[in-house]
């Protein structure tokens, strides 16, 4: 029996198609936080924490995002990962 003509093999050119097509899902489903500038995302840990998501520690100069316990020190940082957990946790129910 002859061994196959290794110029016949694909199986790598579609390994390399399925993980182009996985990043390309990836980068569709992914949330763009590039947009926020600094009076945004005030205004946006404004509305969280009068919703009582984000607790601000003023003797430490942080913002303690409740949810997930994550602390930060600026309310761009908190901003951008609160899109991100945000858009996480819906991905998660889509999936369910």
């Amino acid at each position: 029996m002859p061994s196959p003509d290794p110029h016949d093999d694909t199986s790598r050119d579609y390994e390399r198609f399925e993980k182009e097509q996985l990043a390309q899902d990836r980068d569709a489903t992914s949330v763009d936080t590039a947009d926020i500038d600094d009076a945004t995302a005030q205004h946006l840990v404004n509305d969280l924490a009068d919703a009582d998501i984000v607790t601000p520690v003023p003797e430490d100069h942080v913002l303690v995002h409740k949810p997930s316990g994550t602390t930060f020190d600026s309310s761009t940082q908190l901003a951008v990962f609160h899109r991100g957990w945000t858009a996480g946790r819906d991905a998660d129910t889509e999936g369910e």
